[in-house]
């Protein structure tokens, strides 16, 4: 039998927590009784959902994003959190030398030498950032031929893996469990950019308490080695 309609939790969240709320959720759903029906999507998707007047009981997003969500669509104050951290790495073949990325020579390097880049779609808060980091170092027009723009959710990383692209460049938790390929290391801090999770409650006709209890199952610290796992870094922060 399906759970009623009140005892249901309607999530959409961005692909980069996926692979640890598909062990998360069970616990909760174990836990409490609650059924949580929950979409994966590309950010971007989520943000054109949302402003077509979609309403799911609980948003996970980077902060960033619904800051910008925000101002359109209304979100109830006691359910924006803080949750996890992210950082953008570099995945190439698994049978390949890991190049250097301890500098941003290093960096460079490898993007000039990669015959093909995998890279997130601009829409999202780490695509732009990358848009903006090729731009800085002055890569953008030598590169701009070179990039498979895909994001991880959809097959970006699976590019690496398959020898498409020499190298991708993902938030880790997207790509760490691809077969195939290894996590080479992060972009040092110079070019680095973290992507809060944070989470946000729409506004609507039905009861906050059972989002609020999956908020506070996935910051709880008996969840920080299941973050961790999954190479996030999780926020104490209220």
């Amino acid at each position: 039998m399906s759970a009623p309609p009140a005892s249901r939790i309607q999530l959409y969240s961005g692909g980069a927590p996926q692979r640890v709320l598909d062990l998360l959720l069970p616990e909760f759903e174990r836990a409490t009784g609650y059924s949580v029906i929950a979409t994966f999507e590309i950010v971007s998707r989520i943000q054109e959902r949302l402003a077509a007047g979609e309403r799911p009981d609980l948003i996970l997003l980077p902060e960033q994003l619904l800051a910008e969500i925000g101002a359109t669509v209304p979100l109830r104050s006691e359910g924006r959190k803080v949750l996890v951290r992210i950082g953008i790495g570099v995945i190439v073949r698994a049978d390949s030398t890991p190049p250097d990325l301890s500098t941003e020579a290093g960096v460079r390097s490898m993007l000039q030498q990669a015959r093909a880049i995998a890279v997130p779609d601009p829409r999202t808060p780490s695509g732009r950032h990358l848009d903006r980091l090729l731009a800085r170092l002055g890569l953008a027009d030598e590169l701009k031929e070179r990039l498979i723009r895909k994001g991880a959710i959809h097959g970006g990383g699976e590019l690496v893996a398959s020898g498409d692209a020499d190298v991708g460049l993902y938030l880790v938790s997207e790509v760490q469990h691809i077969p195939g390929v290894q996590v080479a290391g992060l972009l040092p801090p110079s070019l680095q950019q973290h992507v809060v999770y944070a989470s946000a409650i729409p506004v609507a006709d039905r009861p906050p308490e059972p989002a609020l209890s999956l908020i506070r199952f996935l910051k709880s610290p008996e969840q920080t080695m299941r973050w961790k796992e999954g190479g996030f870094e999780p926020i104490e922060a209220t």
